[in-house]
């Protein structure tokens, strides 16, 4: 006999990789911690690395699909459910997601999905009154719904009402509904590389994007993939490699790089020889950086500071990717429109502007600031810098040029700044089109 639930789990083949599974959504849908944060600390992080690489691979995409379908999958379960999820073991409701995202969108044989999900249920002092429902609703789910799939509008039951009402508002109805629609795709993996971007894209069986960006599908683990280990690479969004490429030749040039850490930016900018100064306010992130630069063979001076408050000197250009809602990476961060609510914009506005604020204080007479966010937020965007303008008489926008990004004219909006979309760059292949949504703006200190 086992001696404990999680020794049963370890003697069931693929039920330890659904119990962590269970574990992860039920930390997002309940207990609101974003999925990178269980993954990085807690007891969820433990029983996750404890997995082999093919569990943990499988783990990321029971979650990330029970997410981004979330709507849709409580839908179908609700039409199974004669009285809801029992409000005595609200885990029930994670493992019948879990169960039936695998049944409806992953290679997982039906009767497998069902039987690992009741194990599940066993193994929990709540869900376990409740095995023979959990049987029943993802035996149901097998046999009906992919039929009743057909009638069900994903778009609008897959993103939460309030998001999607204003993206409609801000793109109209046929963009923000592609927008929703692209986030409801699995992304490749973007790379951005030192040199030679069509030799790697060969080299990783990927494809070299206009702007230089590597795209690949992974099969297994980052760290063994040819490149990482001497520092050929790194990850990063095509989208986010974007707005370090608009200060033009920085060799020798002094720019600060504000909320810096994970430092995919702050690569960019140190590989393109300039002196940089990273800010950033968390100390464990910047630990994360220091890693980073040290496996790329390239140097920056890092501050542990809050950038609202920081005044270092002055520099030759500015870069600051400043805290936002994340709304224009759903696409790789499912859980963001689970976690985030309307209500959560203000505080984050606030913190914009006093950013941009002392940004401005940084740069000398002449320099570059380039602002940028990953949301598809208007006022977070566009109406930040528009809000600094009038207040600082110092800075003019210098809008970017088509040409400075490869050509791709569609990033470039009517004003001169930098707007890419997850519609953008469409393919046959779902996964190897879109990128991230993100806002940059160029503004130059005239004084």
């Amino acid at each position: 006999m086992p001696s404990s639930r999680h020794s049963q789990a370890a003697e069931v083949p693929g039920l330890a990789a659904r119990r962590v599974a269970a574990d992860l959504l039920d930390g997002v849908l309940r207990r609101r911690r974003p999925l990178d944060e269980q993954l990085d600390t807690g007891p969820a992080n433990a029983s996750f690395l404890a997995l082999a690489d093919r569990d943990r691979a499988l783990v990321r995409r029971i979650v990330a699909t029970a997410l981004r379908r979330l709507g849709t999958l409580r839908t179908l379960i609700g039409q199974f459910l004669e009285r809801g999820v029992p409000a005595d073991a609200p885990r029930v409701e994670t493992i019948l997601l879990t169960g039936a995202a695998q049944i409806l969108w992953l290679d997982v044989p039906d009767h497998a999905a069902v039987d690992l999900a009741v194990r599940i249920a066993q193994l929990d002092r709540r869900a376990g009154r409740y095995t023979g429902l959990v049987n029943a609703v993802l035996r149901r789910v097998a046999r009906e719904a992919r039929a009743r799939l057909v009638e069900l509008d994903g778009v609008a039951l897959d993103t939460p009402a309030w998001l999607l009402a204003r993206w409609r508002a801000a793109y109209g109805d046929a963009i923000a509904d592609t927008i929703a629609r692209a986030n409801g795709e699995e992304p490749a993996l973007d790379l951005t590389v030192r040199s030679d971007s069509e030799s790697w894209a060969a080299r990783l069986r990927g494809r070299a994007l206009p702007t230089g960006t590597v795209r690949i599908i992974a099969h297994g683990p980052v760290t063994l993939l040819p490149g990482y280990a001497e520092g050929a690479w790194w990850v990063q969004d095509a989208a986010a490699a974007l707005p370090a490429r608009l200060f033009g030749d920085l060799s020798g040039q002094a720019i600060a790089d504000l909320c810096a850490a994970p430092g995919g930016k702050t690569a960019q900018l140190a590989l393109a020889g300039a002196n940089v100064t990273a800010v950033d306010r968390s100390a464990a992130r910047l630990s994360r950086l220091r890693e980073n630069l040290r496996r790329l063979h390239l140097d920056a001076v890092l501050v542990n500071a809050d950038a609202t408050e920081w005044s270092g000197g002055t520099f030759d250009a500015v870069l600051l990717d400043a805290p936002c809602s994340s709304t224009g990476t759903i696409r790789r961060h499912p859980d963001i429109p689970w976690l985030k609510q309307e209500a959560d914009l203000a505080g984050l506005l606030a913190l914009q502007r006093r950013l941009l604020d002392q940004a401005a204080t940084l740069l000398k007479p002449g320099g570059t600031l380039v602002y940028c966010i990953c949301s598809l937020e208007p006022e977070e965007g566009i109406d930040q810098i528009e809000g600094l303008l009038t207040r600082e008489k110092r800075l003019r926008r210098r809008p970017i040029e088509p040409d400075e990004i490869a050509g791709t004219t569609e990033f470039v909006t009517p004003g001169g700044d930098l707007r890419t979309l997850p519609l953008h760059w469409p393919t046959d292949e779902p996964r190897m089109g879109g990128l991230d949504g993100f806002f940059a703006a160029r503004l130059q200190c005239t004084a």
